[in-house]
C-alpha cells in the first residue's frame, strides 16, 4: 500500500462528464492490458515504453463520429491510462484511484471485482503522481491537490501545454517525420518517429469511423459532409494541409493526442487558411462558421472545467487581417452557442479593430460570460519582466486553466504548487499551531507567542518568515515534479510540437523544451491583507485591542465577540479604493510575487511566478480555514482572486477596478478579475460601462472576467434549478452552469457586488 494516500479528488469538476462507449468489461480489458504493457516495458527506455502503452490506447479509445460532427475526433478516457492533466485522465502513466473504485463499484461479477483489485495494487507503486506524492507530502505541511487541511498543496501535472501548431501545419505528418530523421537517432527521436506513425494509425481510424456513417441512410448534406472528411483525412495522413478544414482536422486530431485541453492562438494558426479558402470561393464565412460552431461543441463535450482556451487577437500577429477575420466568426459562434467551453479569449491592445471590441462587448452583454479580456498593452511589457523574454517572445504570451501565463510552443508554465496565505497568517496568530484541527504545522519556524508582537512590523515579520518557509517548499516541489514526471514519461506528442526538443534531441522535460517555467497559485491574498490592515489599524494605530483580543475572538468564531467583529468589518477593506488598505495588500502581493520568482531564478528554472487564481479552490480551502482577522466566519470561502471578499466591495465598481489597478502585472504570472452586472446595465448605459472597462485597463487592468445576470436570478436558481439548465456565470478563471455548482460555491457568487 502506499504510504501517502493520494485516493481522492485530484481536479476540481463541475461539467459532468461523457460517460465511455465502450462496454464496462471491454473496458477493464483495455486498462488490464495497458498495465501488462506498462509493466512489461519496464526495462525499456521511458520513451518507448510510452509509445508501447499509447498503442494500447490509440486508436481504441476514439469515440463514433456524431450526426452534428463536421470534423473526426472523440476521445474516451479511463480510470488507468496516459495524459498529462487530471482534467482528463492523470499524467503519464496514471490511476485515479477514487475512479477505479467507482469503476469497480458499476461490476456485478466477484472475479471481476478482484481483476480491478489487481490493477488498484500494482499502480499504487507506479502512478506518476503517486510515485511524485510518496516523497513530498506529509502529515503536517504539504497535503495533495485537492486536500485541503493543509497550508500547502503540491502535485504532479502537465498543464497548460500551448502547443507550435503551426510547425503542424508547416510540415504535416510526413514533413515532421523527415525532420525527426535528420537528427540523431537516440532513443527520443525514434520513439517520436514511432508516435507519428502511430498518429497516422489514428487518422485510418478515423476513416474507418467515417465510412461506418456513410453506410447509413442520411441526408445528401451530411453524406457531402462525410465525404469531405473522409477525403481530408486521407489527404492529411501525408501532406501538409491546405485547405481550412484541413487544417482544423489535423490540429483537432493531434491535440487529442498529445492531451492537450488547452489550444492557444487559433487565429493565428488557421486564420490563414480561413481567409485563402474564403478568397479563392472554396467556402464563405457561413460555411466557416459551421466548422468552428462545431469545434466549440467538440470541445464541449470534452468536459475539461477550466481549460478549453482558444484566444484570437492581441500582438505579435503577422496576418492581422486573417486572423482578425477568423476572431470575428468565433465571437459570433461564441454568441450563439454560450457553452461553458472553450474558455474563449481575446487580447486587445489599442490598435485592436473597433468592430472586434464591440463584436466582444456584445458577446460578453449577452451572458455569454466570454470572452475574457486580456490588454497586451500591459501584459506583454509585463511578461517581458516577469519572464525575462524579449518582446517578439513575450508577444506570444497565453493565459489558461486559472489564468497562467506560458508561452506558445516554447514554455511549460504549470501550477504545481498551491499557497493557503490566510492559512499561514493563522499560523502566525496561534505558535504555528493551525486552529482548524490543533496541528502544528509551521516545518522548523520558530512562531513567537502573540503577546511578544509589539508592533505590527513586528508581527509582520513573523507572517514573512512563515511564508518563506512555504515558498522554500513550494519552488523544491515545483522543480521536483518536473523531475519526477521526466523520470517516467518523455511526452512525446507534446515534446514533437515545442521548441527545441527535436533540435535537442530530447524530450520536453528532460532538457528539450525551450523555456521551463512554472506557477505557484496563490489564495486568500485579499483576506490576509484585510486582516494585517485591521491589525495595523486596531492593534497598532488605535490600540483599541490587544492582538490577543482579536485573536480569541477569532478563535471562538466571533461567538460573543460580535462588536469586535464589526469593528473589524468597519475597517476599509480592499476593493474600495482606500488609499492605505490597498497599499497594503500590493505590499502582501509584491512580497510573495517577488519571493516566489528570486526563488524560481535560483533554482534555475525559466520563470517561476505566483498566478492570483480562483477556480473553486478559495471556497474549498476557505471550509478548512478558521475564522480570520478581516471579519471572515470560520468555514467561510476565501477571497477569488484579487478580488475583495464577498460583500466588502461597497464603493461602486470604479473603486473596486481602481483596487485592482494597484498590482503590478509585471511580478505575477497570471491573475483573475471578476465583475458582475446586469443586462439593464450593459445594455442601457453601454457606454458608461465601456467607459468604465477603458479607463480601467488605461490605468494599468491586465484582465476582466464579466458574468452578466439579472437581480434575483441566482438566488432564484438555486430554489428553481429546473428552470435554469444553461445559466453560465463566470467563477473565476473558468465559466459553469450555475446549478452544477455546489451551494457553497453558488453562495461565494451571490456574495460578490452585482453591478446595476
Amino acid at each position: 500500500m502506499a504510504k501517502i494516500n493520494i485516493d481522492g479528488v485530484q481536479n476540481a469538476e463541475v461539467s459532468k462528464k461523457i460517460p465511455c462507449e465502450k462496454p464496462l468489461l471491454e473496458q477493464l480489458e483495455i486498462m488490464e492490458e495497458y498495465t501488462r504493457v506498462h509493466s512489461e516495458s519496464s526495462k525499456l527506455n521511458k520513451a518507448f515504453r510510452e509509445v508501447n502503452c499509447l498503442k494500447v490506447l490509440f486508436p481504441t479509445l476514439f469515440r463514433t463520429i456524431e450526426e452534428k460532427d463536421l470534423i473526426a475526433g472523440r476521445l474516451d478516457f479511463l480510470p488507468i491510462g496516459f495524459g498529462s492533466v487530471t482534467s482528463i485522465g492523470g499524467v503519464g502513466h496514471y490511476c485515479v484511484f477514487h475512479k477505479l473504485r467507482a469503476f469497480k463499484d458499476q461490476l456485478e461479477d466477484e472475479n471481476d471485482k478482484k481483476r480491478v483489485d489487481v490493477l488498484y495494487d500494482y499502480w499504487q507503486d507506479h502512478d506518476v503522481k503517486a510515485i511524485y506524492c510518496q516523497d513530498v507530502l506529509n502529515d503536517t505541511t504539504t497535503g495533495r491537490f485537492i486536500d485541503c487541511k493543509y497550508p500547502y498543496m503540491a502535485t504532479a501535472r502537465l498543464s497548460g501545454m500551448m502547443l507550435d501548431y503551426n510547425k503542424l501545419m508547416k510540415y504535416g505528418v510526413n514533413g515532421l517525420i523527415d525532420l525527426l530523421k535528420k537528427q540523431n537517432p537516440n532513443d527520443f527521436i525514434l520513439a517520436s518517429i514511432e508516435a507519428l506513425h502511430l498518429f497516422k494509425t489514428v487518422i485510418d481510424y478515423q476513416v474507418t469511423l467515417v465510412n461506418v456513417q456513410l453506410k447509413k441512410e442520411i441526408s445528401e448534406q451530411r453524406r457531402k459532409d462525410l465525404t469531405l472528411m473522409k477525403e481530408d483525412l486521407i489527404f492529411i495522413r501525408e501532406n501538409k494541409p491546405e485547405t481550412f478544414h484541413q487544417a482544423l482536422q489535423l490540429f483537432w486530431l493531434y491535440a487529442l493526442c498529445a492531451g492537450c485541453i488547452n489550444y492557444g492562438r487559433m487565429d493565428i494558426v488557421l486564420g490563414p487558411f480561413l481567409k485563402k479558402d474564403i478568397d479563392n470561393g472554396r467556402i464563405d464565412e457561413e460555411e466557416a462558421y459551421r466548422y468552428l460552431k462545431s469545434l466549440w461543441w467538440m470541445i464541449e463535450n470534452r468536459r475539461t472545467t477550466v481549460n478549453g482556451r482558444i484566444i484570437v487577437g492581441g500582438q505579435g500577429r503577422e496576418d492581422v487581417e486573417a486572423c482578425d477575420l477568423f476572431a470575428k466568426i468565433c465571437l459570433r459562434v461564441c454568441k450563439d452557442t454560450r457553452y461553458v467551453e472553450p474558455q474563449f479569449t481575446l487580447r486587445f491592445d489599442s490598435t485592436t479593430d473597433p468592430e472586434i471590441m464591440d463584436m466582444a462587448y456584445e458577446c460578453i452583454a449577452s451572458g455569454a460570460t466570454y470572452p475574457t479580456l486580456y490588454n497586451d498593452d500591459v501584459n506583454v511589457e509585463a511578461t517581458m519582466y516577469s519572464m525575462n523574454l524579449d518582446r517578439k517572445t513575450a508577444q506570444q504570451y497565453l493565459p489558461f486553466g486559472c489564468g497562467e501565463f506560458v508561452i506558445q510552443g516554447k514554455s511549460v508554465g504549470t501550477p504545481n504548487t498551491l499557497l493557503n496565505l490566510l492559512k499561514i497568517q493563522q499560523l502566525a496568530l496561534n505558535e504555528g499551531i493551525d486552529p482548524m484541527d490543533g496541528i502544528y504545522k509551521a516545518g522548523p519556524v520558530q512562531v513567537k507567542n502573540i503577546d511578544s508582537f509589539d508592533t505590527f512590523e513586528s508581527f509582520y515579520d513573523q507572517y514573512k518568515e512563515l511564508l518563506d518557509y512555504y515558498m522554500d517548499l513550494s519552488v523544491h516541489d515545483q522543480a521536483y515534479s518536473y523531475k519526477i514526471m521526466n523520470q517516467e514519461v518523455s511526452f512525446l506528442f507534446c515534446s514533437i510540437l515545442m521548441d527545441d526538443c527535436i533540435s535537442r534531441e530530447k524530450a520536453l522535460l528532460d532538457g528539450g523544451v525551450q523555456i521551463l517555467g512554472g506557477t505557484n497559485e496563490t489564495y486568500g491574498n485579499i483576506n490576509s491583507s484585510d486582516a494585517l490592515y485591521a491589525i495595523k489599524t486596531l492593534v497598532y494605530d488605535q490600540k483599541k485591542y490587544t492582538l490577543r483580543q482579536l485573536n480569541e475572538a477569532c478563535l471562538k468564531n466571533y461567538k460573543g465577540y460580535e462588536k469586535i467583529q464589526k469593528d473589524i468589518l468597519n475597517v476599509p477593506k480592499y476593493g474600495n479604493d482606500h488609499k492605505e488598505c490597498d497599499e497594503l495588500a500590493n505590499d502582501l502581493y509584491e512580497y510573495v510575487a517577488k519571493g516566489i520568482r528570486d526563488r524560481g531564478i535560483k533554482e534555475g528554472m525559466g520563470y517561476y511566478l505566483i498566478v492570483i487564481s480562483n477556480n473553486q479552490t478559495n471556497t474549498d480551502w476557505g471550509k478548512q480555514t478558521d475564522a480570520s482577522l478581516d471579519g471572515r466566519n470560520r468555514t467561510v470561502y476565501m477571497n477569488p482572486a484579487n478580488n475583495p471578499q464577498g460583500g466588502q466591495a461597497k464603493s461602486g465598481p470604479t473603486a473596486v477596478l481602481n483596487s485592482l489597478c494597484k498590482f503590478d502585472a509585471k511580478y505575477h504570472g497570471g491573475s483573475v478579475q471578476n465583475m458582475k452586472f446586469t443586462p439593464r446595465m450593459m445594455h442601457e448605459d453601454k457606454e458608461k460601462v465601456k467607459a468604465l472597462f477603458q479607463t480601467y485597463f488605461d490605468n494599468g487592468g491586465c484582465q476582466l472576467m464579466v458574468t452578466v445576470v439579472d437581480h434575483g436570478v441566482l438566488e432564484d436558481a438555486q430554489k428553481h434549478p429546473e428552470n435554469y439548465p444553461d445559466l453560465i456565470v463566470r467563477v473565476a478563471g473558468y465559466s459553469a452552469v450555475f446549478v452544477n455548482l455546489s451551494p457553497d460555491i453558488q453562495a461565494e457568487l451571490l456574495s460578490r457586488a452585482l453591478y446595476d
